[in-house]
């Protein structure tokens, strides 16, 4: 299975700072930098980033911009680089805008960006929260919380990714200050939205015992998160599975735990039923799917909820399907991926790849989906 990696350079990032001009926004501020000898340095922290990932280049394949915006470094180090969009020249913020776009439509499971905090709002000015974001520092404004603290930390953080690790995603602020006021002594920050940033695994508040998670909180904050983020216009298929009747419980309604329900504005409008009776109530109405893994074997679909049948996902939609689970039940799985195992092959491989677990209040991680007959 290969991580799609999006790539993203802003090559006249950190222009501005070591010719004192306090910032790169702009063209003509960048071509003033470069007058005054300044030396661009994104591409160079770009590589330190991208160095930590050389051991897993077989399980990354890059999805980029041409040249200096991300295609020139990636492949003079190794990696399987594919261009989704062509820049102008000089580079502009809209090319950042809608590289990330592209690499939105390409399903690429995170965007590797480097630049400042100018960057960092094109970037969520595209994507807001929609994937996971990393930001490699290489502006002279890093304000906003969706930076490592180092090239080579952001390297790290993706190689965990890559290599199975719990990553915990985190809601980020992007922040940008007013870089004419900031020339003049004045500091104007001003927040421009948030992104999610993949960081290093840390458990949820409730934690007991030298570190283990206590389940019984755990699932309650996992319920309690996803009643708050149901929509009254949509339905939830509420799959098998005691993560999944922790989430019916805390609504007050009788769950079949062996089998699937269907809940609307949190009431209850059937119970226990069976694939065609769920594929006629999804046709024509917005709704999602909750689900969980099968403790030890990591099953997703395929492993007491065959009522949940390949033609009801296709259409439900993949990203309409919601995972919850306990970071200790994932844990327990030592790094091997979630498995689809829907009887359509042509299904699991469209499922697998990467994917958003809830693990706790407003706490996710990414986790791999896959197949043991699939590559």
């Amino acid at each position: 299975m290969q991580f799609k990696l999006g790539l993203i350079v802003n090559p006249v990032a950190g222009l501005g700072g070591s010719v004192a001009l306090k910032g790169s926004d702009g063209e003509l501020t960048a071509q003033q930098a470069l007058a005054l000898g300044a030396m661009p340095k994104a591409n160079q922290r770009t590589q330190m980033a991208l160095e930590q990932l050389l051991a897993y280049q077989e399980q990354i394949a890059v999805f980029t911009v041409d040249g200096e915006m991300g295609e020139t470094t990636a492949k003079a180090l190794g990696f399987r680089t594919q261009v989704v969009y062509q820049s102008h020249q000089p580079t502009t913020p809209q090319d950042t805008e809608q590289a990330a776009k592209a690499m939105l439509a390409c399903g690429v499971d995170m965007i590797l960006f480097a630049g400042g905090d100018g960057t960092a709002r094109n970037i969520c000015a595209a994507v807001d929260d929609s994937i996971p974001v990393l930001g490699v520092p290489a502006g002279c404004k890093i304000h906003s919380g969706v930076y490592a603290i180092t090239p080579k930390a952001a390297g790290r953080v993706v190689a965990m990714l890559v290599t199975g690790e719990l990553v915990t995603l985190s809601e980020a602020d992007v922040m940008d200050i007013d870089e004419e006021a900031f020339r003049q002594g004045s500091v104007r920050a001003k927040r421009y939205g948030e992104m999610q940033v993949p960081s290093e695994l840390r458990y949820v508040q409730s934690v007991k015992n030298g570190g283990k998670e206590s389940d019984e909180l755990v699932l309650a904050d996992i319920a309690a998160y996803v009643i708050s983020e149901m929509d009254p216009d949509t339905q939830y298929i509420m799959g098998s599975g005691s993560t999944v009747a922790a989430i019916m419980e805390e609504l007050g309604l009788e769950n079949t735990l062996l089998g699937v329900d269907l809940i609307r504005d949190q009431q209850l409008v059937a119970q226990d039923m069976t694939a065609s009776q769920l594929l006629a109530n999804v046709k024509g109405a917005t709704t999602k799917l909750v689900i969980t893994l099968i403790g030890g074997q990591g099953h997703i679909f395929g492993r007491g909820n065959q009522q949940l049948s390949p033609e009801l996902i296709r259409t439900i939609g993949k990203d309409n399907i919601i995972v919850v689970a306990t970071k200790t039940k994932l844990q327990a799985l030592n790094g091997r991926p979630l498995i689809a195992d829907t009887g359509d092959e042509q299904l699991d491989e469209a499922l697998s790849g990467y994917i958003k677990v809830i693990t706790g209040y407003n706490d996710h991680v990414m986790y791999a989906v896959g197949h043991p007959d699939l590559n």
